[in-house]
């Protein structure tokens, strides 16, 4: 009898709103799906899927953009859409909508009478989501040739509702949640570094604003936490009254510890005892703000828009702080002010955008993130400068701040060497991937295969800068010799920049010397870098006219051929002052254009040191509004041709080679297993980790060994000493072992070389570097015992 009630029920509705309703195909249909949705607001009427299918009268309204706001509210929202399936196979789907902490969040779907719910929502206990995420996801189903109504029940106690109703197929959901792993990673990374190298600051020096700090970084990671849903999904499982305050109880935390800070690192007790009075209001505020909270749900749900004011009141006030502090003429470190200043601006997004004053975006939502993070990076300059300060005030405390900064030195040198390892991993899956796929057919593939190849070279280039800064800062950053054709290396970099120079409307000539020779001796990567960063500003600060990349080279005594590099543009140029500080790090800041270009900073910096240990030459010629000229030379060693020795050494084609391959990773893994497949000629085996490489050595022979180093049970340091040792089949004791790794600091690749492998290779893996090596191992001779 209720089926038969709500198949008469789903009929009436279709006759009622058949020319209402536009349904949406996810394969065929223009557009998003929010543009064939609707939404109505209930206020605080509860209804029932019965009540919400069956009424006409409840006024469903067009959504109006595709992350629609609806502000601070407790009211009951409905959201109705319809999908439809037009094929001959069921159709998976996954609907991200709503914020993770919106309370309740129930999809029902319709279909040929009977009615379906999921739930979703941080007061329901974690285990009982449709699908177990932190986001509100559902996950859809659509049999073949089927259209299926869906409603969407969506409330809160006081904060703010999005809906946003991205829809994913389940390739594009696990990209999307790959991408968003990344992200939220390394800001959530930042954070807790951050907060515990200030701590270590405070247990050594006893300075109040490095506690305050440190507890200010931590209490924005919880804030972020729960507003992302991590609090929900791993603390506070059951959801609960813990979880349903954990958003302002930490939002009302990290207010009153960054005041905390910001009164102790400027002295306002000292320097501004009138804004000492509005301070300890504040602070009275918080706590007044902090009892509503867990009063009762009618005080919590006016928190929300309150807590959001007070903080903008709160960053309005440090402003006056500096503004005032500048015109007393107090000297306040510019690494301060910076950081502060990105402080606000993310925070003021952040803030405005809950209070529905911005509009919604991916940059609006992450405001706070990208704020904080930055923030982080410029006020760690500035706790520097506070340390040298410290240590002039204190002499007693003088042998004390060595010790603890040379201990902060070893940490950050660690922190450098697991974020290359991080970052490089998910990137070498990506451009590993890229590889084995850019020789598709397809040319709509290929161009898209070719997007992903690029961004993921200038992340790779970006995380590379930032490599590189730290070692010169410790002074560690030297050349890898080896030989290269450096003809094929500045074509094919060039081809990559007169692409991106055309994508601008700009003209790009580039002109290479004939007499170039074939092969030469020096740093293929460094080199190669060099042009690199300087092609990238070239093409980065011309908006019109042209960009010319010049090659010539001359011999030189000894052996040696010069390369003289002439890249010119017709771009914003610069003054004086400008180019007297180009070569500075961060030079980018100091420019009021960075927020249109972007960049960090660091590319000429880094071009500056490279340049010197090749023991060349550069300058640079430029006129605001006219256009920059860079000139660099670079002496490099000439290799003669060796055609008869290459050629008694080319391997045997038709000889396998057996190859294996030590690699915890399951991306590696596949990376691995693609670059492997592509030439029939290497056999491969692949173990998890260093005993079960020894395993493998003790009961089979190979060529050589692909050995990451960062592994459980057994890592590569361990087993390649037990290798050499003998403690595997004597036939493998000397085997050509090559590390290849994500981190790319120099002490890594001196550690490697020193314990007994043969080379080294840093993660990206470039198909043909890591075939030229196997190559070379290869064939290399062994020791014969007479």
């Amino acid at each position: 009898m209720k089926k038969l009630t709500w198949l008469l029920l789903a009929l009436f509705c279709a006759v009622n709103f058949a020319q209402d309703k536009i349904v949406f195909n996810p394969k065929t249909s223009k557009g998003k799906l929010y543009q064939y949705a609707s939404f109505v607001n209930v206020e605080d009427n509860t209804l029932s899927i019965e009540d919400v299918v069956a009424s006409k009268n409840l006024g469903f309204k067009p959504i109006p953009s595709d992350n629609l706001s609806l502000g601070f509210t407790s009211s009951n929202y409905w959201v109705s859409f319809s999908l439809e399936n037009t094929i001959s196979s069921k159709s998976t789907y996954y609907l991200e909508t709503a914020r993770p902490v919106t309370d309740l969040a129930n999809l029902y779907t319709l279909n040929n009478g009977s009615v379906t719910k999921y739930q979703s929502g941080d007061q329901i206990p974690f285990n009982k989501r449709q699908v177990a995420h932190r986001s509100t996801v559902f996950k859809l189903q659509l049999e073949p040739n089927t259209v299926k109504d869906f409603y969407l029940e969506l409330s809160s106690d006081g904060e703010t509702i999005n809906v946003p109703l991205n829809l994913y197929s389940e390739s594009e959901f696990l990209i999307a949640n790959y991408k968003q792993q990344l992200f939220l990673g390394l800001f959530y990374g930042i954070l807790f570094l951050a907060g515990i190298v200030y701590l270590f600051f405070y247990s050594s020096l006893s300075n109040k604003t490095f506690l305050y700090y440190s507890c200010y970084v931590l209490s924005i990671a919880l804030m972020q936490g729960a507003l992302d849903g991590f609090i929900y999904q791993f603390i506070f499982t059951n959801a609960g009254f813990f979880n349903s305050k954990a958003v302002l109880v930490s939002a009302l935390l990290s207010n009153f510890f960054l005041l905390k800070y910001c009164e102790h690192f400027l002295k306002i007790d000292k320097r501004l005892k009138v804004l000492k009075k509005i301070f300890n209001g504040i602070y009275i505020a918080i706590a007044i703000l902090f009892i509503m909270t867990v009063i009762s749900p009618i005080t919590m749900e006016a928190v929300y828009p309150l807590s959001n004011l007070n903080g903008l009141i709160s960053l309005l006030l440090i402003l006056t702080s500096l503004f005032i502090l500048k015109v007393k003429k107090v000297k306040i470190d510019p690494f301060f002010s910076v950081g502060i200043f990105f402080l606000v601006i993310g925070l003021l997004g952040f803030v405005m955008n809950n209070l529905s004053l911005l509009p919604n975006n991916f940059y609006t939502l992450n405001s706070a993130k990208f704020g904080s993070g930055l923030e982080v990076i410029f006020l760690s300059l500035s706790m520097t400068n506070l340390i040298k300060k410290l240590r002039l005030e204190n002499e007693s405390s003088q042998e004390l701040a060595l010790i603890r900064t040379k201990e902060i030195s070893e940490l950050k040198s660690y922190f450098m060497s697991n974020m290359s390892h991080e970052l490089r991993t998910p990137i070498n899956a990506i451009l590993g991937i890229v590889q084995s796929n850019l020789d598709t057919n397809d040319p709509e593939v290929k161009e898209q295969y070719q997007t992903i190849k690029n961004a993921s070279l200038s992340l790779l280039s970006n995380v590379n800068d930032i490599l590189d800064f730290e070692k010169i800062e410790s002074n560690q950053l030297r050349l890898n010799i080896n030989k290269f054709n450096p003809k094929q290396l500045i074509t094919d970099i060039s081809d990559n920049w007169k692409v991106e120079a055309n994508k601008k409307g700009l003209n790009y000539i580039f002109e290479i010397d004939s007499e170039i020779p074939e092969t030469v001796e020096g740093d293929a990567e460094r080199f190669i870098q060099i042009i690199n960063n300087v092609l990238s500003n070239a093409v980065k600060f011309t908006l019109e006219g042209t960009i010319v990349f010049k090659l010539k080279c001359s011999s030189q005594p000894n052996g040696f051929n010069r390369f003289s590099i002439q890249i010119s543009d017709t771009g914003i140029g610069m003054t004086e002052e400008v180019k007297n500080n180009v070569f500075n790090s961060f030079n980018q800041m100091r420019n009021n254009h960075k927020r249109q270009f972007g960049g960090i900073g660091l590319g000429l910096n880094i071009v500056e040191n490279l340049v010197t240990l090749f023991e060349g030459t550069i300058s640079i010629e430029s006129k605001l509004n006219k256009g920059t000229n860079v000139y660099i030379d670079i002496p490099l060693q000439v290799v003669e041709a060796e055609a008869q020795v290459q050629k008694e050494q080319q391997p045997n084609q038709e000889k396998s080679i057996q190859i294996l391959v030590v690699e915890d990773n399951r991306l590696n893994q596949m990376v691995m297993k693609k670059l492997l497949s592509a030439n029939l000629r290497f056999n491969y085996t692949i173990v998890e980790n260093g005993k079960e490489a020894l395993d493998e050595l003790n009961n089979n022979t190979y060529d050589l060994v692909l050995m990451d180093l960062q592994m459980p049970i057994m890592d590569g340091y361990e087993a390649t000493k037990a290798i050499r040792e003998g403690k595997t089949s004597i036939l493998n004791k000397d085997i050509a072992i090559i590390a290849v790794t994500a981190d790319a600091m120099p002490k890594t690749k001196d550690r490697v070389l020193e314990i007994g492998m043969d080379d080294y290779m840093t993660k990206p893996i470039d198909k043909n570097e890591l075939f030229d090596k196997i190559n070379h191992f290869s064939i290399k001779p062994k020791l014969k015992i007479a």
